[in-house]
């Protein structure tokens, strides 16, 4: 039982990265999921989550307007489209299950996916 992030990498300021969130061994389907990411010497913050069908979506402020979470249960892969990267979200990404709408998640967490935005 797995969920795992890819799709990581070294973009510059202003450019685009998508980001999957597979998961292996159950089922994402009725499920709300959430993108957290966890900057060096910071704390995990919350990003962006999707209820169990994608038609809800809630963001954080910071990435609000840039960033899109979706979800293809068919799939069972949840992304996150990011635009108009900045150096500040420069972080490793983690998608994980939420046991609280919108922005508690469920204490476990699978690997996660380095995105680093250079100036």
């Amino acid at each position: 039982v797995q969920l795992q992030a890819s799709g990581g990498g070294l973009v510059q300021a202003g450019g685009s990265l998508r980001l999957s969130c597979a998961a292996s061994g159950f089922t994402t389907e009725n499920r709300a999921i959430g993108w957290f990411r966890q900057a060096p010497g910071k704390e995990r913050e919350f990003v962006a989550a999707a209820n169990w069908s994608g038609k809800m979506t809630y963001y954080a402020d910071s990435v609000k307007g840039r960033f899109t979470i979706s979800r293809d249960n068919a799939e069972n892969t949840v992304y996150l489209q990011m635009n108009s990267l900045k150096p500040d979200d420069t972080a490793v990404y983690y998608c994980a299950f939420l046991r609280m709408w919108p922005n508690t998640p469920r204490d476990y967490w699978g690997k996660g996916t380095q995105v680093t935005v250079s100036s």
